[in-house]
């Protein structure tokens, strides 16, 4: 089973925004290697991050939540005549990913605990006991009784499951070991995605996804297989683990990073490399490399973090390719590993222009009668993807956060 609208929160999705520039969002790297720490806690004349959280997790409960007891979600609003009950299990998991955010949140996470239970237990729904490596991995769009047929996995799909999990064990979330253990089911399921075929151009990386037309071995699909592994073996402290993240680290700082430090997409069978530079795919590096200097101690890996940041800073502070047209749903991934940044040279670079980035969106592309976050209107007007608005409530949560606990973020 394939899903055309999977492209569109994978490739070739721009987002329609107001006049910012992205000179005011990112700073220049001269400005991030020497900006002293701020003490602001976020933008305040439309509230607080804590209460723009609030507001747009109502929003997403209200719209997009389905009442047939399910726990899952539409996949837009309004609803189009030929959608399918559910959405995807992608816009699903960054759904549960807010509800995990929303816990951390100072002073009133605990009310969130609830409602990340009943994600939990939603995410089962789309849980496929084989794939095509003979694996079990949560599928695209979730088999019977709720779905007709199960979606293909997709290997990225499941590793932000894996992320969150991880996140839920360190956030102290995870009392029986159950998140745990699910991370460790979907590192197996990601190892067997590895290229081992000789007679493909540069082989090796993880591919995207186990249907029969994906060929790609994509940066999105290995960065953040190697954050997961970095982070399980912290927590394990299996070797397994520590090597499979530095295989894939490796393989695609070989074969789809550039020399200024970005990441491209992804790397066909035949060599060919789809160039674009999508947030995500400089973040989640920054990420990996923070989490090899925290258990290495080596000074380098710290520093290619910052080249990579540096590097991304530069690129969207461009009128040609600025951070607003990039999907709100990668750049919350793409801010959280900045702030993994942020909390290991301690300062707020990143975070101010996270907050900049946040509190533009709140005043230029949120609907204040519904709460409802609008970006692509030039090609879908008046409709709103729910991975949209969990993408934001996520991004709003975590501005509520302690400083302190930046480190456990993905």
């Amino acid at each position: 089973m394939t899903h055309p609208r999977r492209n569109v929160s994978r490739r070739g999705f721009v987002v329609g925004a107001a006049g910012l520039g992205a000179a005011a969002l990112l700073p220049a790297s001269t400005t991030a290697a020497s900006a002293a720490p701020s003490t602001r806690s976020g933008p305040r004349p439309d509230g607080s991050s804590r209460s723009r959280a609030e507001q747009s997790w109502r929003a997403l409960q209200t719209y997009f939540r389905t009442d047939d007891g399910s726990g899952l979600y539409r996949e837009q609003h309004p609803s189009a005549s030929n959608d399918n009950p559910y959405s995807y299990e992608w816009p699903f998991s960054q759904a549960h990913v807010a509800a995990l955010d929303l816990t951390g949140m100072a002073g009133v996470g605990r009310r969130y605990d609830a409602a990340l239970r009943d994600h939990v237990r939603a995410q089962r729904h789309y849980r496929v006991e084989k794939g095509t490596t003979g694996l079990p991995g949560y599928g695209s769009y979730p088999p019977p009784p709720y779905g007709a047929q199960a979606g293909d996995i997709f290997y990225d799909d499941n590793e932000w499951v894996g992320l969150k999990d991880v996140q839920q064990h360190l956030m102290g979330a995870d009392r029986d070991g159950a998140a745990l253990r699910d991370a460790e089911r979907i590192f197996d399921l990601v190892v067997s995605a590895w290229d081992d075929d000789d007679s493909h151009a540069a082989p090796g990386g993880f591919f995207w996804a186990q249907a029969a037309w994906s060929q790609d071995r994509n940066t999105v699909s290995n960065m953040p297989a190697a954050e997961l592994g970095l982070r399980l073996h912290r927590i394990t402290g299996k070797g397994r683990y520590r090597d499979w993240a530095l295989r894939a680290y490796r393989w695609t700082n070989e074969h789809l990073q550039r020399d200024s430090g970005l990441y491209d997409d992804h790397l066909s069978l035949t060599g060919e490399v789809e160039d674009t530079v999508w947030s995500y795919n400089q973040g989640v590096p920054v990420g990996v490399n923070v989490l090899l200097h925290a258990q290495t101690g080596k000074r380098r890996h710290l520093d290619e973090a910052e080249r990579i940041a540096d590097a991304a800073a530069r690129w969207f502070d461009s009128s040609d390719h600025p951070l607003e047209k990039q999907p709100p749903f990668f750049n919350s991934i793409y801010f959280k590993n900045l702030l993994l940044l942020d909390a290991a040279r301690g300062r707020s670079t990143y975070r101010k222009a996270m907050e900049a980035w946040a509190d533009h969106v709140w005043r230029h592309q949120r609907d204040d009668a519904t709460g409802l976050f609008l970006f692509d209107q030039e090609t879908a007007p008046g409709t709103t993807q729910m991975i949209q608005q969990a993408a934001m409530t996520q991004v709003y949560a975590v501005l509520a956060w302690p400083r302190s606990r930046y480190r456990l973020l993905y």
